[in-house]
């Protein structure tokens, strides 16, 4: 439970920093984008920092919004499984590539889709303060090249992908 309420600090605005726009991508085929992703990457952040083998399930209850489920191994691979169970919205005039997600009521945070694969295979998320970034995969591994593809593009839009934990 402790977890799961760190976990919820992700979703209080982040304070002060000017960040340039962050750009998204031009549209999310919702339906396309539904179903299990496996967390490949991430930046540090307090709520995952004993997490392992996070997943992020995402299914749409009706038009506007989506029910989020993380899930991690706690303290270990292997260990005692943690969830947390949210829900999304779009962000009107984003074509779905912008999301405001909520764990805890009434507390919404940003959850914008920077890159994706042609064949919605992977994914980068992140946030406009840059603070946050998760790079996921519908695969438990992805391809090196493709990774490290991902990097300059992530670097260019003001991501310290130095700092990416990679799972």
């Amino acid at each position: 439970m402790k977890r799961i309420l760190v976990f919820l600090a992700m979703f209080v605005p982040a304070c002060g920093g000017n960040y340039p726009p962050l750009e998204t991508v031009e549209s999310v085929d919702l339906e396309r984008y539904m179903g299990k992703w496996y967390e490949i990457a991430r930046l540090p952040n307090s709520f995952q920092e004993d997490c392992w083998n996070s997943t992020a399930e995402y299914e749409i209850i009706d038009s506007e919004t989506v029910r989020v489920i993380n899930r991690c191994e706690e303290d270990s691979a292997g260990g005692p499984i943690e969830e947390a169970t949210g829900k999304a919205w779009v962000v009107e005039g984003s074509n779905n590539a912008k999301l405001k997600v909520s764990f805890f009521w009434p507390f919404k945070g940003d959850y914008w889709i920077l890159e994706l694969d042609d064949d919605y295979r992977w994914v980068a998320v992140g946030t406009p303060s840059r603070e946050y970034l998760w790079i996921l995969a519908r695969e438990r591994e992805m391809d090196d090249e493709v990774y490290e593809s991902l990097l300059p593009k992530l670097r260019e839009k003001g991501f310290d992908v130095a700092q990416l934990i990679r799972q």
